[in-house]
């Protein structure tokens, strides 16, 4: 176990000097906003595999070097929460990543594989995940806990070879490179919660000053529990949020009968009817309503349907995961776009930039 800042420096420059490091984190995750980093598993190869024990040191800048090294490959196996939580600790934005679970989905596999399955699928080995629940915040670490921590990136560099030789197509691995670039902005993995509400049923009742004030109170909760490092819902559960969107109240009295709890109206009583009341001076004509749904006419269904044909169809031939290109609500808005005449609002559909473009240009090569 890495443990003294001169073991770290001494593994960070031995690790400078490969071609590619797989990297895993353990982490707790109870009642704080931030998961609370308890090891980072690094192996310089199959057969050296480090622990570095971030409870022991106050700096982990040196491993955010490794992150940034844009020529050094990092592989990790679903790389996004693990990115997130490194960054945090190192203050350091990867480069370069190679993420084996998607990547899979390239290579003739699906693209939602857990490490155990794809080791199994490609390898032939066998994992024993028992220690998923442990508590890494514990010292010592059993040895139990030590095995399967060296296991989760043990296997990595072989998966790596064992998928980039599955894929004989040169476009399709340019794809792969293309998708994996994206790693390297930290957006495509740090999400912010602070939208959740459009995904929220009983939200597409409200009217437009309501949903402003749905947006606002989510937007508000989302910086309180970053700043406190509790749960959302420690702050104020989703449904106390709906409640007073849907009845904003004028005094502190009013929230005791939107179902909230004591400490909440409390800690944050006065923040919320400020908020409102700050938020209800809003024109209605300019407050932006929660999205609802659309449904497809049915010339855009046959569209929608013809479209995924072909994503079957041309994802089996070149051996790709048809899921990768995109979710039935995606898809449902390519094909509704691609009838609607340049009409309907495609800025944020990634179906028409990038690989995904080239993809679909098949199906309507007049606008894709």
């Amino acid at each position: 176990m890495i443990t003294k800042p001169a073991q770290l420096l001494a593994l960070v420059d031995q690790a400078k000097s490969a071609d590619a490091i797989a990297l895993d984190t353990e982490f707790f995750w109870e009642h704080t906003y931030y998961p609370r980093l308890g090891l980072i598993q690094l192996a310089i190869s199959g057969d050296e595999c480090h622990l570095i024990d971030p409870l022991a040191l106050d700096d982990l800048r040196p491993v955010g070097e490794l992150l940034a090294h844009p020529g050094l490959v990092k592989i990790f196996h679903d790389a996004g929460q693990d990115l997130a939580i490194l960054q945090r600790a190192t203050g350091a934005t990867a480069q370069n990543v190679f993420d084996t679970r998607l990547a899979a989905g390239f290579a003739s596999l699906p693209s939602t594989l857990s490490l155990a399955v794809l080791v199994r699928e490609l390898l032939g080995t066998d994992l024993i995940k028992t220690e998923t629940r442990s508590d890494w915040l514990h010292r010592p670490l059993s040895a139990e806990q030590l095995a399967y921590a060296d296991n989760d990136v043990r296997y990595l560099h072989a998966l790596r070879l064992s998928i980039l030789r599955r894929i004989t197509k040169p476009q399709v691995k340019a794809w792969l490179y293309e998708e994996l670039a994206l790693y390297n902005d930290p957006r495509s993995y740090i999400s912010d919660g602070s939208s959740r509400y459009q995904r929220l049923r009983a939200a597409l009742s409200l009217p437009p000053a309501g949903a402003a004030i749905l947006k606002r109170l989510f937007i508000w909760r989302e910086e309180t529990a970053r700043a406190s490092d509790k749960p959302r819902g420690h702050i104020i559960p989703d449904a106390g949020l709906l409640a007073i969107a849907h009845r904003p109240p004028e005094g502190i009295a009013e929230l005791y009968s939107l179902g909230l709890s004591n400490q909440a109206i409390t800690r944050h009583g006065g923040a919320i009817i400020a908020l409102c009341a700050e938020t209800s001076g809003i024109p209605e004509e300019t407050a932006a309503p929660v999205e609802k749904p659309w449904r497809l006419s049915a010339s855009e269904k046959e569209s929608y349907r013809r479209l995924r044909d072909m994503i079957r169809l041309k994802s089996e031939m070149l051996g790709i995961d048809p899921g990768l290109i995109g979710n039935s609500d995606e898809l449902r808005a390519v094909a509704r776009f691609l009838l609607a005449d340049g009409a309907f609002p495609a800025a944020s559909l990634r179906q028409l930039s990038g690989w995904r473009m080239t993809f679909l240009k098949d199906f309507h090569p007049g606008r894709a």
